[in-house]
């Protein structure tokens, strides 16, 4: 993708910034027994192959996740890469709109349609079209609030 064709994500939230960890209990205790973040939730979630725990962030989340199935996508990635960054998740208002107009761009996805997250529906933008970093795409479920 060029310069000359943009998405507009900069309206986008930022949600949340995803980190692959080996063990969740082992990664709580350090964010939140030691760098003092906030769980907010914590949840198996098997259809994806992860359990997941989201924690206070300021005005953001940082959701970290655990594989519990060693074929998933998270396995292989903790795998070949080790614990740390995932992903970063910007929330948007129009999930088909917003895929329809990066696919009008080029930009190469790891999701051509949304599915169903643990939040609401989601799809991933592939690494190399962003430098090397995985975006998340998610519309909200409207009745999904963490505090």
């Amino acid at each position: 993708m060029n310069s000359s064709e943009t998405v507009q994500l900069t309206d986008a939230r930022l949600d949340h910034v995803g980190i692959v960890v080996q063990d969740l209990d082992d990664a709580l205790s350090t964010y939140c027994g030691i760098l003092g973040f906030r769980l907010l939730e914590r949840l198996d979630a098997p259809d994806h192959g992860v359990e997941l725990a989201f924690l206070a962030s300021g005005n953001s989340t940082i959701e970290l996740l655990s594989p519990i199935d060693r074929e998933s996508g998270t396995a292989r990635f903790l795998a070949r890469r080790g614990e740390g960054s995932h992903h970063v998740c910007f929330a948007v208002p129009d999930i088909a709109r917003t895929l329809q107009e990066l696919r009008t761009q080029g930009v190469r996805l790891i999701d051509e349609s949304p599915r169903q997250g643990v939040h609401g529906l989601v799809a991933f933008v592939h690494p190399q079209a962003a430098h090397g970093v995985m975006i998340e795409l998610l519309q909200k479920d409207p009745a999904h609030r963490l505090e």
